[in-house]
């Protein structure tokens, strides 16, 4: 094993510094007893009791979770199905067409896709609220769990499907009861990612949402354009932490996926 030089130690310690070092402080300082947010003044609790009683926060916090969790479902299943099609299907008419309309959002700038589906509820006139806040969400997340799932798809071994269907099993019955199970970790980890992106995101969430539906991102960036109190740091911390232990849930799935999938192997005798 190569030992990492002075110079390589230094840079990776200034990277992880540049991304990580402003959440650290936004986490101390949201524990500060001073209500000025620069300045120390001792340990305290009180902000996230304070943010607590907000009904501001906490309304746009439920919009939000609401949002996330239809969002994450709806992604999850549109994507996995996109996932198979293009992966399982290698030819059909259409198919370069329906491939770029998948991956199409993962590459267009979030003001152009808002714009777009702003004008698209208008012309169809749906009153803007949480149901266009989350088909505008499913527009962008489902292309993210489409690219997870495919990558899964790509390296299970087909044959396992073929299998079960020369044994008398239906397409769907096959899907269900051998593709599915094998590409739970996957799925699993779409969903986590697709909760993620809907979660925090602001700039196609300000388009499409309608006076009744205000969503937690929207509400701290209106509240920071008059100044950053310490209740935003205390709300921004307990956002970090549920971001994060999604992210470590999923990397946990994903690992243990892997090692079922590596112990398996050596029971069946393939390499």
């Amino acid at each position: 094993m190569r030992k990492l030089s002075a110079f390589n130690v230094i840079s990776l310690t200034l990277g992880f510094a540049f991304l990580y070092l402003p959440m650290v402080i936004l986490i101390v300082y949201s524990f500060n007893e001073s209500k000025l947010v620069t300045v120390w003044a001792g340990f305290s609790t009180k902000w996230y009791g304070e943010l607590m009683g907000n009904e501001a926060f906490l309304d746009a916090a439920l919009v939000t979770l609401k949002v996330a969790l239809m969002t994450s479902t709806l992604a999850t299943i549109l994507g996995t199905c996109a996932a198979y099609v293009l992966v399982r299907i290698h030819r059909f008419p259409g198919r370069t067409l329906f491939s770029g309309m998948v991956y199409a959002p993962l590459v267009m700038p979030d003001v152009i896709l808002g714009l777009s589906l702003l004008l698209l509820f208008i012309g169809l006139d749906i009153e803007r609220g949480v149901l266009t806040i989350v088909l505008a969400h499913t527009t962008f997340a489902m292309c993210f769990v489409c690219v997870v799932v495919s990558s899964r798809l790509i390296a299970f071994d087909q044959s396992l499907e073929e299998a079960a269907m020369d044994l008398g099993a239906t397409p769907f019955t096959t899907f269900r009861l051998i593709t599915l199970p094998n590409i739970a970790p996957a799925v699993i980890s779409g969903w986590l990612l697709a909760f993620t992106l809907s979660l925090d995101d602001l700039v196609i969430a300000s388009f499409t949402a309608g006076p009744s539906a205000t969503t937690l991102p929207m509400k701290i960036f209106s509240s920071v354009r008059l100044g950053v109190s310490p209740e935003i740091n205390a709300l921004s911390t307990l956002m970090i932490a549920v971001v994060t232990i999604g992210v470590i849930t999923a990397s946990l799935i994903s690992k243990r996926g892997t090692a079922q999938r590596a112990r398996d192997a050596r029971a069946t005798g393939n390499p």
